[in-house]
């Protein structure tokens, strides 16, 4: 168990297989708080929602610092009303990153939850505590090894356009195409439809 001065809190419903759920293992060594409810969320705290309409950027490490990050690790079937309705703390959707968990290996927008708050520990520049979050998984650390190059491009980023243009530019993604639509609506869409 590490000392928690980094609270990192996971709201779960227990619907994931304990034995598949890294959520559960990161609460089972300690590195992780389990919470049930909503208003168990701390106010201020970074909470992981891929239907958030900002980026979790370097900025957000003051709210972490203070009241942790939070990840909401529920079945799609199940959660997606919730995710869309959470206002409690503050919200924050990840940028693009490719997955290394045995379940989704290679695929973007299918991080573990462990992933995900390693991911934002590495962003906000608490890379020793992403490291140890990944440390816990065999998989953990050809998570950073894959994304090394998007994290530290992402941790550079100081507004939802630098980390746009980040994406746009790791993901060669062309720009022209994506017409009026901000990069954010367009990956809730891909979002959806990889999750379903």
């Amino acid at each position: 168990m590490i000392d928690m001065e980094i609270k990192i809190y996971v709201l779960t419903k227990g619907e994931d297989l304990p034995d598949m759920c890294t959520a559960e293992k990161l609460i089972k060594k300690g590195l992780a708080i389990r919470i049930t409810r909503l208003k168990e969320i701390p106010p201020c705290s970074i909470v992981l929602n891929p239907f958030a309409e900002s980026y979790v950027k370097y900025s957000d490490r003051v709210y972490i610092e203070k009241c942790g990050v939070t990840a909401v690790d529920v079945s799609w079937r199940k959660g997606v009303g919730m995710l869309k309705s959470i206002k409690r703390g503050v919200q924050r959707v990840l940028p693009l990153l490719i997955a290394t968990n045995p379940v989704n290996y290679g695929k973007p927008f299918k991080l573990s939850t462990a992933e995900a708050i390693a991911a934002t520990l590495y962003i906000v520049n608490f890379r020793g505590l992403a490291l140890e979050v990944l440390d816990s998984f065999r998989w953990g650390e050809q998570f950073i090894v894959l994304n090394r190059d998007k994290l530290e491009e992402y941790a550079k980023a100081l507004t939802d356009e630098e980390m746009e243009l980040a994406q746009i530019k790791l993901f060669n993604i062309d720009r022209n195409s994506l017409g009026n639509k901000k990069l954010i609506e367009l990956l809730h869409k891909m979002i959806l439809h990889h999750k379903e």
